[in-house]
């Protein structure tokens, strides 16, 4: 009948050295492509120089406005122009004053924008490849269109969207993350 009672010894926890060094919480790293970053502002380079160049070339034939999807994909040229070179100048303002762009309205404005702006370039390049197919290979009239022209922007479209789709998916992953 005589049972022992458990003592109850309490362990300090040893003090924190320095509580810089120590942050509250857990901190993600800045991966590269994320805004704020060298990687970030490539990307963002890449996208305004490929979409800017597939607006040129689409501007610079007289009968894109003939045909809606290249309407389309000139709309969306421009929208992405505007987009990544806005972001471009945010980009470059946070690497030159080293201030990190890991606040959760703007991660988030990135991200929605980026999504935004990625279905849309992603569908006019679509579109727009699918009207080429349609004159180069089932009608034969480029002899009497600039195919080559519709051609490059339409790639050049495409390759805005490659380099946006980075921007897009690592935006949203800090933003669910986070």
């Amino acid at each position: 009948m005589f049972a022992s009672r458990p003592a109850v010894h309490p362990v300090e926890a040893p003090p924190a050295t320095d509580p810089v060094e120590q942050p509250r919480g857990v901190l993600m790293k800045d991966l590269p492509g994320m805004p704020g970053t060298p990687g970030g502002l490539g990307l963002r380079l890449a996208q305004f120089v490929f979409a800017g160049i597939a607006l040129s070339v689409m501007a610079s034939t007289d009968d894109f406005p003939s045909v809606t999807s290249f309407c389309f994909l000139v709309a969306a040229a421009i929208l992405q122009c505007l987009w990544s070179f806005s972001l471009a100048i945010v980009d470059i303002y946070a690497l030159l004053v080293k201030r990190c762009l890991r606040n959760r309205r703007v991660v988030c404005l990135f991200a929605v924008g980026d999504g935004i702006t990625a279905a849309l370039t992603f569908s006019a390049a679509c579109a727009s490849s699918g009207i080429t197919v349609l004159i180069d290979n089932d009608l034969d009239l480029c002899s009497e269109n600039h195919c080559a022209s519709f051609e490059s922007a339409t790639a050049m479209a495409f390759l805005s969207w490659f380099a946006l789709s980075p921007s897009f998916l690592l935006n949203f992953w800090s933003m669910a993350s986070g």
